[in-house]
């Protein structure tokens, strides 16, 4: 089947796609919302504008769509993006990285339906200490791009998912309940190379914030090795 895969920038999209294309379905473009709201319900928007190197970086064309990311209402400029999608490159469903989100998944199946077209969520429900050991052994590298719950804080802004973060992190979980792989929102990420991509994404200059319990890893300057 002939998909458009909604791309953040962080694992859980790029790893829905990298599912979708092992089981023989063509990702025939990449869909990024660019939210001006850091605060959207919907969009993931740390580092949001480095969609474009990962989208270069696998070969596959990227359709971008700016919004407010007013609550409900940016879900209209999705609507655009996969219709745009539709009529551009000819795609027959979508895929998210939506694991636990019904708020987020029930709102992309729902445009899904309105347009016709499938909609695929193959990391929903699943074993979050799994998926990540994965994504470690599979290739994936990716690092922490933003925090939001304690007792995460700026150490925390850079790191790799590797083995010992994973480690780390089921430890924070038997004590704190936090999601493993911050589907509660406790943190975002973002994707430096994939076993689909051509070339690595090498960052270069960064800036971090950390405030009121929460910061980001905001990536100033990137380019592809």
């Amino acid at each position: 089947m002939i998909i458009g895969a909604l791309l953040s920038g962080g694992k859980d999209s790029l790893y829905a796609a990298w599912r979708m294309m092992q089981t023989g379905h063509e990702v025939a473009c990449f869909i990024t919302i660019q939210s001006r709201n850091p605060e959207s319900y919907m969009f993931h928007t740390p580092n949001i504008g480095l969609t474009r190197l990962q989208a270069e970086s696998a070969g596959i064309p990227l359709m971008v769509v700016e919004t407010d990311g007013i609550k409900e209402r940016e879900l209209d400029d999705l609507t655009i993006a996969v219709q745009r999608s539709v009529r551009e490159y000819g795609i027959e469903g979508i895929v998210t990285g939506a694991i636990q989100s019904v708020y987020q998944a029930s709102r992309i199946e729902r445009i899904c339906h309105q347009e016709n077209l499938w909609c695929f969520s193959p990391l929903w429900l699943c074993d979050q200490e799994i998926y990540l050991h994965s994504l470690v052994s599979e290739g994936f590298e990716v690092i922490i791009a933003g925090v939001f719950a304690e007792p995460l804080d700026e150490t925390w802004l850079g790191l790799k998912i590797d083995i010992p973060f994973i480690q780390r992190m089921k430890t924070i979980n038997d004590k704190y309940h936090l999601s493993p792989a911050g589907e509660g929102g406790e943190y975002e990420s973002f994707v430096c190379n994939a076993p689909f991509f051509k070339r690595k994404i090498i960052i270069i200059e960064t800036k971090t914030w950390f405030e009121h319990g929460a910061g980001g890893y905001v990536i100033t300057r990137a380019e592809l090795d």
